[in-house]
């Protein structure tokens, strides 16, 4: 890392901001830190403080029970950190509140990412490319093998199977933050305006969601109802559910999985998944190149999935890069 930019620097449980003693989703309580989205593998309780969007923050209070020292920060507006440090969040694209985090110091603007994607999605608002010096990359899907296909494609078979068994049910599996919200907006979108079963660990943050002005439709709480009422509807539940007891309840289940994934046909085998469904919340391999392109950084820092082969196309286009390892930073709920 040159000189100049030795105010931000990667250590294994964060990234600190040096001149203002913050870190950007810290893997540990930290006096200040700068949370770019709502998922476990960067966002945590503990922290002196917590600067994050009100969406985030929410998020944050259901799900880790974290209110005292949230500090709301909207997307465009600027923070003044100790240091002559400035921090700007601005759109991700990944889930509902999630930001890249802009930080301007000594002329420098560096970007940290977090989580993004390039698709559109009904549930938040999309990414917005920003020029930067340093441009703080994720890499779950950094491979060549990974291009996620259009979301009306599948969404296109899960309705097509649906139809197909109407005295059955399709159970999808789908993490509680983010992949649940945006299939049942993408359903919705489709058409599909039968109401839709939730498994009773997804509802609190579809209501929060539908707080924040996400419209899902009608929701039915899977314990509400009998094994009758449910044939030929979509039911939404955690992954961990599709094959254990409590999927029994329902009526001859066709299990689904939503992820990015399931491009990989081993995965939806040890799963037993009947119908893989590719949804992801990550950019594919062609939208972190493209990104890459976009920003047109003076040097991209690559982090958090498959360093190595984005590190290899950076080399290959003529484009600084490196990358880094952050302990802590496990892709283990959003996919």
């Amino acid at each position: 890392m040159s000189a100049a930019f030795s105010w931000i620097r990667p250590e294994p449980h964060g990234i600190h901001i040096v001149p203002a003693n913050c870190w950007i989703d810290p893997s540990r309580a930290v006096d200040t830190a700068l949370v770019t989205h709502g998922h476990a593998d960067h966002a945590r309780g503990g922290h002196g403080t917590t600067i994050a969007t009100p969406e985030t923050l929410a998020i944050m209070k259901l799900r880790y029970n974290t209110a005292e020292g949230a500090q709301p920060v909207h997307y465009g507006e600027v923070t003044k950190l100790p240091g002559g440090v400035q921090a700007s969040y601005i759109p991700a694209g990944h889930v509902l509140g999630s930001a890249q985090i802009l930080l301007e110091h000594a002329g420098e603007r560096v970007i940290i990412t977090g989580d993004y994607k390039r698709r559109p999605d009904p549930t938040c608002p999309p990414f917005e490319v920003t020029p930067c010096d340093i441009f703080i990359t994720e890499a779950t899907f950094g491979l060549p093998l990974f291009t996620h296909p259009p979301i009306e494609e599948e969404m296109a078979k899960l309705l097509a199977r649906l139809n197909a068994n109407p005295e059955a049910c399709v159970l999808v599996g789908a993490y509680a933050l983010g992949k649940a919200q945006r299939v049942i907006a993408e359903l919705r979108r489709a058409g599909h305006t039968d109401p839709i079963y939730l498994h009773g660990a997804m509802e609190k943050m579809c209501r929060l969601y539908e707080e924040f002005g996400v419209d899902l439709g009608e929701l039915r709480l899977v314990a509400d109802h009998t094994k009758e009422e449910m044939r030929g509807s979509i039911i939404i539940s955690p992954p961990s559910t599709l094959n254990d007891r409590w999927s029994r309840r329902l009526p001859d289940p066709i299990t689904a999985m939503a992820s990015g994934w399931m491009r990989v046909r081993q995965r939806a085998r040890q799963r037993n998944v009947e119908l893989p469904l590719i949804i992801s919340d990550h950019a594919d391999w062609n939208e972190l190149t493209r990104t890459i392109e976009e920003v047109n950084p003076q040097e991209s820092w690559i982090t958090h999935g498959r360093e190595e082969a984005l590190l290899r196309w950076c080399q290959l286009h003529q484009r600084r890069a490196r990358a880094l390892s952050m302990v802590g930073y496990e892709d283990d709920e959003d996919d």
